[in-house]
This record gives C-alpha cells, structure tokens and sequence, in this order.
C-alpha cells in the first residue's frame, strides 16, 4: 500500500479526525479524540505508528525487521511498521483495524455503542 491508499484506509474508519498538531509532517488519525495511528514518511519510507498489545508487539517485532518498536511513543504498546514489500496489504489493514479497536475499547460504553451501530 502507498501513503494514499492508507489514508483512504483510515478514513473509512467510523467517527476519523485527522489532525496535525505534530507539524504538518505527521499525519495523526484519532477515533472521537483519541489517537489511534500516525503517518509520516521519512527518507521516502512510508511509517505509520499503531497501538497493539504487548504481547503482540513483541511478537511483531522479533518477526520482522519492518516493525520496530514505537517511534517515539510508549515502546511496549506501540510499533512503527514501515511499508515495505513485507508487509502485505491485509497484515496493515488488520494492524490498523487493531489499532482502532484497542483504542475504541476504551471510550466510554456510549461511545462504543455508537461505533458499533456505525460498523
């Protein structure tokens, strides 16, 4: 997947804000106000931080060279996944889906219920 692609991904996402207040270099995609995934390119590499569980960070990781520990974010409930050849387009789109999902799971119950209806 390009930069654009994963864009257009995210903003399928109910209830997206994207948000800027990194600088105009760092895309940040939030679920009602609450950060879920950040877009950056550097050195033509496309990155994209996502929340995960520890476990599966770790996981995550130690299997592909991809995947890294968080840019500068908590390291052990966030990875920075570089878009290379090996990461496949479903893997991505799971990691962001998980991403969102951990997220959403911590909104308020009304909140979860509106998103629910909208998924």
């Amino acid at each position: 997947m390009n930069k654009q692609e994963i864009v257009d991904f995210l903003m399928t996402l109910p209830e997206i804000e994207l948000d800027y207040p990194f600088g105009a270099d760092v895309m940040v995609f939030k679920v009602l106000g609450k950060m879920f995934a950040l877009l950056s390119v550097n050195d033509g590499v496309v990155d994209i931080n996502l929340k995960g569980a520890p476990a599966d960070n770790e996981a995550l990781t130690s299997v592909f060279t991809a995947i890294r520990p968080g840019y500068h974010m908590n390291k052990k409930h966030w990875v920075t996944v570089s878009i290379t050849d090996e990461i496949e387009e479903g893997m991505l789109k799971g990691l962001i889906d998980r991403s969102y999902q951990l997220v959403v799971a911590k909104l308020k119950k009304i909140d979860r219920d509106r998103l629910a209806i909208q998924r």
